[in-house]
């Protein structure tokens, strides 16, 4: 059984619908200090430090196990980076700056073990975000604030967030924050789950 670093919803539907045993606990990583702290950092390595930091923390507390950790980061296609947003008003303006235009989601995923990486994948999907009214932007987040606050890109693709896009290039699994498939072949190597 693994560990998983995050209290995050969709990956814990993820790693349940797909058979693997796991407990989940909180990270405790004070992620805008650790932003701060790579600031400058381009988007890929942004997300791999940030998800390795999760996994060792919570490696180090917990010795022997395997603990996945993971993160998201949203680049936008002049290099500026998205948080999750803070108020609705911040979603709506991340909205407004995502419109018509194309975004590169990476997701990192970092399994630990005693206090040390022992595997790592990132991956990128690439979204295409339709042209987005104001009033459209209004509707969606009546029908999604505040469930999107914790959202990078303030969208849940597995709900109303997939009508923001007119394309995806890229795994579902990285959009909802884990390149699933690359864990579970992990997984198998370490017998975690069945090959």
């Amino acid at each position: 059984m693994i560990l998983l670093a995050s209290q995050s919803a969709s990956r814990r539907a993820m790693l349940t619908a797909a058979g693997v045993p796991f407990e989940a606990t909180a990270a405790g990583v004070d992620e805008d200090a650790a932003k701060a702290a790579l600031a400058g950092s381009k988007p890929r390595d942004l997300a791999d430090a940030l998800a390795e930091l999760k996994a060792v923390k919570v490696s180090l507390r917990h010795p022997g196990r395997l603990v996945l950790g993971s993160d998201s980061v949203v680049a936008l296609a002049d290099g500026s980076l998205l948080d999750k947003p803070e108020s609705r008003d911040q979603a709506a303006d991340h909205l407004t700056r995502m419109s018509g235009a194309r975004h590169d989601l990476w997701s990192a995923a970092v399994i630990a073990e005693n206090g040390r990486p022992v595997w790592r994948h990132v991956e990128a999907a690439r979204m295409h975000v339709r042209p987005l009214s104001p009033g459209f932007i209004q509707s969606y987040l009546d029908m999604e604030w505040p469930a999107i606050a914790g959202c990078v890109g303030c969208y849940r693709i597995e709900g109303p967030g997939a009508q923001l896009f007119s394309r995806i290039d890229g795994s579902q699994f990285t959009v909802l924050g884990l390149p699933l498939l690359n864990v579970l072949d992990y997984l198998r190597t370490r017998e975690v789950i069945p090959a």
